[in-house]
């Protein structure tokens, strides 16, 4: 991106940070609150990538820092996957047949009994735009308005019906 696109992203971001704190106002549950938390602390730190970019991209303009272009290529690529996590984060290891949610501890999928063994991973539900409430059409427009997509999902443990 040119310094004017990410200045255009840092003022959408900034906006789009006021129109949250104004919506948290009129929150009525604690579930909704910490919502509203979770999607400013991640418009904060997108922002905080964007001046990071922007102060290398000067850097590399004035020839201060012989290294800048490498960590502006760096810093461009992990904001290419900058992704906002609302609720939950399930990260599952397909070969230890492990998972972990929210950056916990690794828990094992396997179960055994005089059956056999069982590989049983939890899994995430998208919240629904009614459990969202008045935040649903803020996330829809800050991913379509910027790019940056915003997870909102819990970890569900319901098994299947044949387990």
């Amino acid at each position: 991106m040119t310094s004017d696109q990410n200045l255009a992203l840092y003022t959408k971001l900034s906006g789009f940070r006021l129109v949250v704190l104004a919506n948290r106002f009129g929150c009525e549950t604690d579930v909704l609150r910490k919502l509203h938390e979770r999607l400013l602390e991640g418009l904060e730190a997108a922002a905080g990538r964007i001046r990071t970019i922007m102060a290398l991209e000067r850097s590399i303009l004035a020839g201060d820092d012989g290294f800048a272009t490498y960590r502006l290529e760096g810093e461009t690529e992990i904001f290419g996957r900058f992704t906002i996590t609302l609720l939950d984060e399930l990260d599952i290891d397909f070969d230890t047949h492990e998972y972990r949610i929210n950056g916990g501890d690794w828990s094992s999928a396997l179960t055994a009994d005089h059956t056999g063994v069982d590989i049983d991973y939890p899994e995430l539900i998208a919240l629904t735009d009614d459990e969202l409430g008045s935040l649903a059409p803020i996330i829809k427009d800050i991913t379509r308005e910027t790019g940056i997509a915003v997870g909102a999902s819990r970890v569900s443990y319901i098994r299947c019906p044949a387990s």
